[in-house]
């Protein structure tokens, strides 16, 4: 922040504030060069502290700063246990752009460790992902399962253009599966008759994608749909990892 500390940064608003003093006199210049949103923060802190009137123009750099964070993208790689790594390009922010699906949740990771351990469910068999965010799980079953399809789907455009750029990154000709992959944009309250027969899914599977209640019903129709339509005289195996209790009882409760 040059020659001012976060401090004096703090220590001058104060004094112009309370000194009833013009804010043109604020170095809004050091705002200006912040690259995170906690010196903000601090500020309004300590405003809200007086219960002064809120100040807009704080309120405002503020989302500014965070709107500049959710584009932030870093690469993070996952160490399998069977040796394999997988890189991923994700957003820093857990929350951007209204999605929660540019970063890779903690049931990803358990869904993906499960997978490993049990391939034979996979082999020979379309899988249907649903919510499958930037990729992890479908990447490492693809790369792990002697499967004939790999389905992902997704429903938000930034999270969809994502997932297709891991997806090459990550499954490339060399990676000794066969299996054919393919992304589908999949809204679960307007999705098509023709689309869900369409997939001819054995299996489906999903992760960390019950989280509200409302979700959770539309996930209940959607399955219910799913199930309607057999493989082979068979019907879908469903597969959900979720590290939320509450939901997942609500979801049984919903299923039955």
């Amino acid at each position: 922040m040059g020659h001012k500390t976060r401090k004096d940064v703090i220590h001058t608003f104060h004094v112009n504030f309370f000194a009833m003093s013009l804010l043109e006199t604020f170095p809004w210049d050091c705002l200006d060069r912040e690259t995170t949103s906690d010196i903000i923060v601090d500020i309004l802190h300590k405003h809200e502290m007086f219960a002064s009137e809120p100040l807009d123009v704080l309120y405002e750099a503020l989302g500014e700063v965070m709107c500049a964070q959710e584009e932030d993208i870093c690469y993070k790689t996952y160490l399998l246990p069977t040796g394999d790594a997988v890189s991923l390009a994700e957003n820093v922010a857990l929350i951007s752009q209204g999605t929660t699906g540019l970063v890779t949740w903690e049931a990803a990771l358990y869904l993906s460790e499960w997978a490993l351990e049990n391939t034979h469910i996979f082999k020979n068999k379309t899988v249907l992902e649903l919510g499958s965010g930037i990729g992890l799980t479908g990447i490492v079953v693809c790369r792990s399962s002697s499967l004939t399809k790999y389905i992902f789907s997704d429903c938000h455009q930034t999270v969809l253009q994502r997932l297709k750029d891991n997806i090459t990154n990550c499954l490339t000709n060399g990676d000794g599966n066969s299996a054919s992959v393919c992304v589908e944009e999949l809204d679960w309250e307007n999705v098509s008759d023709e689309q869900l027969q369409r997939i001819q899914a054995n299996t489906i599977i999903a992760a960390d994608v019950v989280y509200d209640p409302d979700i959770i019903a539309c996930l209940v129709r959607l399955l219910s749909r799913l199930l309607n339509y057999k493989v082979q005289e068979k019907h879908p195996d469903v597969y959900i990892a979720s590290t939320n209790d509450k939901t997942d009882l609500y979801l049984q409760k919903r299923l039955d």
